[in-house]
């Protein structure tokens, strides 16, 4: 019933994504759009995992995945690179020349961080220009270069949270289902794409707004649906049909972040009137991305490999790719400029810090004695922050959802998957207020229930 090229999308996003554990993992192009750097033209392809948050005395091992055409006589491409790093986040650049791994014949390589670098109280900032030597073709990751390197921040006393062994079979109700449709294409319905065999595609993705109003991209019926106050209400939009991440804007904007296709080659992000009439398109920075989400400047993407958050428009005008490039930031950007920054460490350990500029205000780290899969949202609520992840065995899966305080864990609860047909990888839940939404489906159909959060401390 699954389709694993949808599932294997989410083996990118640091912190955000599932499926590095242990080092870089390299995936296949998938209907979603993400995968790895470079240009097709070019053959040459490239992925990277930033240690953006790093434990006092912790080495720094930087790992790249390149893959470009193989030598005629059957062994791996002809791969290099260097990185450029420097202590803190101005000043000039050190150069490191990347290293065959053990598996270099996967396309691995790596570079260790200097100690002086690796130890500085500010952390330390860098990135990689990598090549095929054969073809001469180079890719630089992340995209802005010098202007807007990669960045590992120093986590300091963060606040220790214990999940422990997770309890599976005891997942909260819903306070409330406010969205229940049927698989169909009438009004009120959701479309339903693919087959038995190869796995079925829902609503791709939904948004929630400050009145409670529930819009679905209903993609498969080529439209949006907004439900409020017991009506329903469709919207035309001139999308592709594949799974793609959505955002409405407070003036009704709709963003859509669609995946590449036949006749587009390259994600792009679109923007509609509230009407649905077409206002924009505009091609991403990098190659691929893992999530659409509202900056206070406008829509913002976690893009890949950059593995960063670069503005995708600027108050209602699209920003050109470059201009993505050159702003890259390593938080999801909030209010006041502040950002969060996530980061997976393994399979058990999450790391997540808040930024004011490129200083730490305040962290948490999660452990857990059950691996920690992707990573769905990391929302601040008032003074807390509002998270939800996966955890995992070979048997099942459930979400755990947490409120973080300043003390720690202010609330904890689990939530049902009910993930029967796909939808964008990190597009299953939405905070709005003071509750909690997630997107499921059945075999009968697609809902979204909403959880209510304990009032903020």
């Amino acid at each position: 019933m699954r389709r694993p090229a949808i599932r294997s999308l989410v083996g990118g996003a640091a912190g955000l994504a599932a499926g590095i554990i242990g080092g870089v993992t390299l995936t296949s192009l998938s209907a979603a759009g993400a995968g790895l750097s470079g240009s097709p033209a070019s053959g040459l392809e490239a992925s990277h995992v930033p240690p953006a948050l790093t434990l006092p005395g912790e080495p720094a091992t930087l790992r790249y995945a390149i893959v470009c055409a193989p030598r005629e006589d059957g062994t791996p491409c002809a791969g290099s690179g260097e990185v450029y790093v420097r202590a803190g986040h101005a000043g000039p650049y050190e150069r490191i020349p990347l290293v065959r791994g053990t598996d270099s014949s996967e396309g691995r390589y790596l570079a260790e961080v200097p100690p002086a670098l690796a130890s500085s109280r500010t952390g330390f900032s860098y990135y990689a220009v990598l090549h095929d030597d054969a073809s001469g073709a180079s890719v630089t990751v992340p995209a802005g270069g010098a202007a807007a390197p990669d960045r590992s921040l120093p986590l300091g006393d963060a606040t220790q949270v214990e999940l422990g062994a997770h309890e599976f079979g005891a997942p909260r109700r819903a306070d409330t289902r406010v969205l229940r449709a049927s698989w169909g294409s009438d009004p009120g319905q959701a479309g339903l794409a693919g087959s038995r065999a190869l796995g079925f595609a829902g609503p791709a993705s939904f948004d929630v707004g400050v009145d409670g109003t529930v819009t679905l991209l209903d993609q498969v019926n080529r439209r949006a649906e907004r439900w409020a106050r017991g009506r329903v209400d469709a919207v035309t939009l001139a999308v592709s049909g594949g799974l793609a991440d959505f955002a409405v804007e407070p003036d009704g904007t709709m963003d859509v972040l669609e995946p590449p296709n036949r006749l587009t080659p390259v994600p792009l992000l679109r923007s509609f009137r509230s009407d649905g009439t077409p206002r924009w398109s505009q091609r991403l920075a990098d190659r691929t991305w893992a999530k659409l989400v509202l900056g206070p400047e406008g829509p913002t993407i976690l893009q890949q490999p950059s593995e960063q958050w670069p503005p995708a428009a600027d108050q209602g005008t699209a920003l050109d790719p470059g201009t993505q490039a050159a702003r890259g930031r390593p938080g999801r950007p909030l209010a006041h400029g502040r950002e969060v920054v996530v980061d997976r460490v393994g399979s058990s350990e999450l790391r997540i810090a808040e930024l004011s500029g490129n200083a730490v205000v305040r962290s948490w780290r999660i452990t857990s004695e059950t691996p920690l899969g992707e990573v769905q949202l990391a929302d601040p609520r008032g003074n807390e922050l509002v998270v939800v992840l996966k955890t995992y065995t070979d048997e099942r899966s459930e979400y755990v959802a947490l409120v973080l305080g300043q003390r720690g864990e202010a609330e904890r609860f689990s939530v049902e998957p009910s993930e029967w047909a796909e939808s964008a990888p990190l597009a299953r839940f939405r905070l709005a207020g003071s509750s909690l939404y997630q997107l499921g489906s059945t075999a009968a159909g697609v809902f979204v229930d909403r959880f209510d959060l304990k009032e903020s401390r």
